[in-house]
């Protein structure tokens, strides 16, 4: 079985992801694949738009091939690196695609999934979708160019995110900007087929088969987010949880010290950096010098271990908590590859 199948059907260019047992997460071969058909569809003139979805199963997709990255890692993080560089220029060709590239983030919309969907123009949401960035749990960070469409959530809804790895719903990426449209997943087949019909009336097929979406339930926690988050330093984040008393705060300090202190700092200096960023780019330059330096760490193998190997949901950071995290190892984490392993968008 093929992990991806790619068509051409009449004027439209379909990735469909097709691994359902793994929920489509991502593999090298994949990214490769789908590149290389983004590429020939770009001068094709006879394909006009590009869909993107899953051919069956819970989602669009999990993430990336994590345990790879983990077994790459722990030696000499070779094939680690390669899946990053390929991931990375998939998700950048994306960005800068001419041609209009439509995402349907029905179901599961993690890690890997939310890179190929959000440099879409139209990405589609319904009652199913599930997204997140989840990766400080296992030691990794919001990759994928997370540096830069997390920083420029409103508020402090990015940074929120990225150290909680808290799911949006439909309604809540909707409100938030992450998805243009909120389609209900039954209708999904006919939009398609409008499609596929009329290329070139995306934008007015989707607008008539939108519905309103549900009360978007992060818009009510804005305020609340926006001040116990509003740090860029790990540190004043706890602080500010330890110090509100309240019953939601106490939740999210919680579900922190679950997390690596580590990556919690890597992504709050990610989201920084990549607001000031000038371009898609630069940012995924960027992630990649990082991911590079992140997957050979001890954090990531052990995270791999305790969420994904063994189970045991007990991972033993290299920190007990922020404190335990210096600014030299950060430094380190984000320094610059030398041009010759520097990551190029071509």
């Amino acid at each position: 079985m093929t992990d991806v199948l790619i068509l051409a059907e009449g004027p439209l260019g379909r990735l469909r992801l097709n691994r359902p047992k793994a929920l489509h997460a991502l593999n090298t071969d994949m990214c490769e694949a789908m590149l290389a058909a983004l590429d020939a569809w770009a001068t094709d003139p006879a394909i006009e738009a590009i869909l993107i979805d899953h051919a069956e199963g819970r989602g669009l997709c999990a993430g990336g091939d994590i345990r790879m990255l983990a077994e790459s890692g722990a030696t000499d993080g070779v094939a680690a690196r390669a899946f990053f560089h390929v991931e990375y220029r998939l998700n950048h060709r994306l960005f800068s695609y001419a041609k209009t590239t439509v995402a349907f983030m029905d179901g599961i919309t993690m890690g890997g999934g939310v890179g190929l969907s959000l440099p879409c123009d139209f990405r589609i949401a319904t009652e199913n979708t599930k997204f997140a960035m989840p990766e400080t749990g296992i030691g990794l960070f919001p990759d994928v160019g997370g540096g830069w469409y997390l920083s420029r959530l409103p508020g402090r809804t990015g940074q929120y995110l990225a150290l909680t790895g808290h799911r949006l719903d439909g309604a809540e990426c909707l409100a938030l900007g992450l998805a243009t449209h909120y389609v209900p997943s039954a209708t999904l087949d006919e939009a398609k087929r409008r499609i596929a019909a009329a290329p070139q009336d995306i934008a007015a097929i989707l607008d008539d088969l939108a519905v309103p979406a549900p009360d978007a339930r992060i818009l009510a926690q804005r305020e609340v987010i926006d001040r116990l988050f509003a740090s860029d330093a790990l540190e004043d984040i706890y602080a500010a949880l330890a110090g509100d008393g309240g019953e939601w705060a106490a939740q999210q300090l919680a579900t922190l010290r679950t997390k690596s202190p580590q990556t919690m700092k890597v992504s709050l200096r990610l989201l920084h950096e990549g607001r000031q960023m000038a371009t898609f780019e630069d940012e995924m330059r960027q992630e990649y010098a990082v991911g590079a330096h992140v997957v050979q760490r001890h954090d990531f193998l052990e995270g791999v271990r305790a969420v994904i190997v063994d189970k045991d949901n007990a991972p033993r950071w290299s920190a007990d908590g922020p404190e335990g995290v210096s600014d030299h190892v950060i430094d380190q984490i984000f320094a610059p590859l030398p041009d010759a392993e520097a990551w190029t968008p071509h």
